[in-house]
């Protein structure tokens, strides 16, 4: 007999605010999040726009030691996996931990403290003898991506299955999805995941300047992105973390658990196509789509709501309007698909994850988060979007959807508490 999942708590660092409430009441207001930066001087780029998270690692908590080593990122989903853990009312010391695992996703990992410490032990890249000696002496934590992962099981105790998930834009949604079927599988009892990112810094910047992915629209930052929007012109970046407790059914209900909802499915494909380039037709995404569907014995008719990868580039958007329209058919006409990147920017790996949390949300609160600063509908763009305010909406069966560099297509669906059945 397959196992079921329920999600169980919930926690996030996100944009505009920490916490799940705090980010769910911006995503409500169809608030945006998205400045000029100010995590470093940004002069000279293309983009000097971002959607950046006021957090003071000392104010959330965190270990004073933690707080001066550890990267940004680390921090994010220490304070993320604290949230969800008290919510869920979980206590690692009354289980197995050989049952509790840990499953969180990156996509460009310790980035922000190497090119800090770089810096560093170089003298602003003077010099190509460095001098190891300025650097941080837990640098090392930062070369490794598995540090992620590690860290959070070392924090709450967790023994079971422990990995670290990077496959770009879709790391949060393959994270969630392999703690998904760790669980259903019978490998563990409960599974605490998600993702997180800090890639606001001059190198990561760069880079998506120089392929022109990131909006120059540095006179507006707060109507930047704007993903399905005729206008659009690349996405803002941004940074944050979600963490998400994942629990077998019954081992929830059997300790009173409050289940918000169940994962019914999760479907995972590469296009073997283009490091960045997505096909017009949405193929390889509606595969994922009804992979995940399949997975739950799930009608597309019965979905509800689509919660976008929404990036606000051109192929991105085309992509996964085309995708979405194969995948459901002319319901697709008559699904809300909206885009929360247009609040809280593309935090890169972290945001599948931030983007789970937002579907948690809808299902709990049954309203659709809007698209903001959606204006000008584009012919090939042609569902509703919910443009700029959160639509109260009946809600059972949602799916989230995402798309990385590497040809990565990802999607899982969240369904109401008992929805999912054999």
């Amino acid at each position: 007999m397959t196992r079921r999942v329920a999600v169980t708590g919930i926690g996030v660092v996100a944009p505009g605010g920490t916490g799940a409430k705090a980010f769910w009441d911006l995503l409500a207001a169809g608030r945006t999040a998205t400045r000029g930066i100010t995590l470093f001087d940004p002069e000279g780029l293309r983009s000097r726009i971002a959607a950046e998270c006021d957090f003071d690692p000392l104010e959330h908590g965190l270990d004073p030691e933690l707080s001066r080593h550890a990267d940004r990122y680390i921090q994010f989903a220490v304070v993320a996996a604290g949230e969800a853990v008290r919510d869920s009312g979980f206590d690692v010391g009354q289980e197995n931990p050989w049952r509790v695992g840990v499953c969180l996703g990156s996509a460009v990992g310790g980035t922000t403290r190497l090119e800090h410490d770089y810096v560093l032990v170089s003298e602003g890249g003077r010099r190509w003898d460095v001098d190891h000696r300025t650097a941080d002496p837990q640098l090392h934590l930062a070369f490794s991506p598995s540090t992620l992962a590690s860290v959070v099981a070392a924090q709450f105790g967790a023994q079971g299955p422990v990995q670290t998930v990077s496959t770009g834009c879709t790391s949060g949604l393959d994270a969630v999805g392999y703690a998904f079927h760790t669980i259903e599988e019978g490998r563990a009892d409960v599974c605490i995941t998600g993702a997180s990112d800090s890639p606001i810094s001059p190198i990561t910047m760069a880079c998506f300047d120089a392929i022109k992915a990131t909006s120059p629209n540095n006179d507006d930052p707060e109507h930047a992105s704007r993903p399905f929007d005729a206008n659009r012109n690349g996405f803002v970046m941004g940074e944050g973390a979600a963490v998400l407790v994942l629990e077998e059914y019954e081992h929830a209900r059997a300790r009173g658990a409050h289940i918000y909802c169940e994962i019914g499915g999760y479907a995972t494909y590469g296009n073997a196509y283009h490091m960045t380039g997505l096909t017009s037709e949405g193929l390889e995404m509606s595969r994922a789509i009804d992979g995940t569907l399949d997975q739950a014995r799930l009608d597309p008719t019965l979905i509800d709501y689509v919660n976008a990868h929404g990036s606000g580039t051109r192929q991105n958007d085309r992509h996964e309007t085309a995708a979405v329209k194969q995948s459901l058919g002319e319901h697709a006409y008559k699904t809300p698909m909206s885009s929360i990147k247009s609040m809280v920017g593309h935090s890169l790996g972290a945001i599948g994850a931030i983007e789970v949390v937002a579907c948690v949300l809808a299902l709990k609160h049954q309203a659709v988060p809007p698209t903001a600063n959606y204006e000008t509908p584009d012919p090939e763009c042609d569902l509703d979007y919910v443009p700029r305010t959160a639509r109260p909406r009946k809600l059972r069966n949602v799916l989230s959807v995402g798309s990385g560099f590497g040809g990565f297509q990802s999607a899982v669906l969240l369904t109401g508490p008992g929805g999912r059945t054999r």
